[in-house]
Order: C-alpha cells, then structure tokens, then sequence
C-alpha cells in the first residue's frame, strides 16, 4: 500500500431547507450546497498531515468522510486500503478519532469506566481491556485521575481521555479535528508535543490533523493542506509552500493569503459556513500528557 489515505474526486453536497414560498415555486427542484468539493490528496504511514483553513472552509466534512461518519455525494477514498463506501467497518477499525468538542462521554461516570465501555465496543474485555486502559491512562498522564468522575475534570483532563480513547484500538491512523481548540495555550502546546513525539514519533502512526492555528500547522505538520470553502488549494511542505512566494521570509499567514487572497488571521469564515459555495444540481449553492 502506497499511502494511508488516499481520495478521489472527494464531494460531500447537502441538501438546502426550502421556504414555503419557494417549495410552491419550484416544488422538483432539489438545491444542494457543496461542503466539500473535488478533493484529491494522499497522505503517506507515518506522515503528519494537516489540513488548514478557517471555520466553515469543510475542514471536519472531510474527515467525518474520511472516518465514516458520512457517506461522500462523489468520488472516492481510502483509508488503510479500504474503502470508506463499501468497506466502513474496516475502515473504522483501524482508524481513531478525537475531537475538541467532546459530548461523548459519561459525565457521571469516572474516566476508567468510559474507557471500560469504549473498549467493548472494540471487543476489548476483561484482562485484555484493563491492560490496554491502564497502559493509556499511564501514557496520557491520568493515572492519578482514572477513578475519579469525568464531570470534575478539567478541559485538559478531558482532552487526555479523548485522546486515550481515540488510542483504544491501536489504530495506524488518527484523526483529529481541532484537538486544542478549548485549551488554553500552556494545555495546547503540550497536546501537541504529545502528539508530535508520542503518536507520530515513538508510536510511528499516521495522523490527520485539522487546524485553524497557523503557528500549530507550521510546528507539527509534515505537510500542508489548505482548504478554502471546500476546495484544496494548494498541498506541500512547509519550505515548499512559502517558495512559491515571491516575499522575502514569508510565514504560512503569507502562503495563505496569496492562495486564498484573504487574510486568514482576521477571520475568513464566512457568516454561513458554505455561503457562496455552488451545488451542481437545480441551481443550488455550489510520555506523559500534562495539560
């Protein structure tokens, strides 16, 4: 297998809620939005990739494709050598997935017990699953705080078991949609040596990592993706996107502003997060984790 993840032609469209008055004008016509539009990348074992753009630009489309979670309008792709249509539960078992806005866990149960449940449903019990659970609480730096209830965690402690849980199978690939979103910078720069030094590094997996931080793209990142209102604009190393600049020691805030022509550090999103983005069809819009 060449690359980890592969896609073909990615398009994720969603259907537009019509207004009454425009049901009885046009009651056949079916206007979609585009998501995510043409997506085309690979990503080789062991790579940390990063997708980069502004809230709303189709950043988690993309992976909720990627991880199966919804089914693409067009095209195709594969993870681990399977593919996400018509093999999903391959798919799922061998991929993770972390989040920054996590809702997911029992708030009223304690850490270890969330990770009893989550396990089962990899089919990890018994010995097999305490092992595993006690090996990650250990890695993430929850060791102390395991039997303690998840609801008196902090936004970092709650980050460390969505990342202990996103581990739970041992996945070859680890997806990760804005991780340190709601931490604070002390808490964020340590997910991201974490990350950097235990997933990729000692761990040697695959990570696809979502971001609209620039200075956490130009840290972790092997390469870069930019996405902008559902399209990939560009892809390349770091080095390799600022030589296409014509600037003298340009920074990625550069790089994306000569390919987007915005200015990504005041807010590109727009007010609607596929406002302006046409459809195709009936005219529609086309060691150790301390934080």
């Amino acid at each position: 297998m060449r690359y980890t993840i592969e896609t073909h032609d990615l398009t994720k469209r969603f259907a537009i809620q019509k207004g009454f008055a425009d049901f009885l004008r046009h009651p056949f016509r079916k206007d979609e939005m585009s998501a995510v539009y043409d997506v085309n990348l690979n990503v080789k074992s062991g790579e940390l990739f990063g997708i980069l753009g502004p809230n709303g630009a189709g950043k988690t489309t993309l992976i909720k494709m990627l991880c199966t979670l919804i089914l693409p309008s067009v095209g195709t792709a594969h993870v681990n050598g399977y593919d996400i249509s018509k093999n999903g539960g391959n798919v799922r078992r061998s991929i993770g997935f972390v989040t920054s806005d996590e809702r997911s866990f029992y708030w009223r149960l304690t850490g270890r017990h969330n990770l009893r449940f989550f396990a089962a449903l990899h089919n990890y019990y018994s010995d097999d699953a305490e092992e595993r659970i006690d090996e990650l609480l250990s890695l993430v730096g929850m060791e102390d705080r395991g039997d303690d209830k998840f609801l008196s965690y902090s936004a970092g402690m709650k980050q460390r078991m969505a990342i202990a849980r996103g581990l739970l199978n041992d996945p070859a690939v680890l997806f990760m949609d804005e991780p340190t979103r709601t931490l604070d910078p002390g808490a964020a720069q340590n997910v991201r040596t974490f990350v950097k030094e235990h997933i990729t590094g000692d761990g040697g997996k695959t990570v696809f990592l979502s971001t609209h931080h620039l200075p956490e793209a130009e840290e972790l990142c092997d390469r870069i993706a930019i996405i902008n209102e559902g399209r990939i604009v560009v892809v390349g190393t770091l080095d390799e996107l600022k030589a296409g600049l014509d600037k003298p020691d340009p920074g990625l805030g550069d790089v994306f502003m000569h390919y987007t022509g915005k200015e990504f550090e005041r807010g590109t999103a727009p007010n609607h997060g596929y406002q302006g983005r046409k459809g195709m069809m009936g005219g529609g819009r086309h060691g150790g984790m301390r934080f």
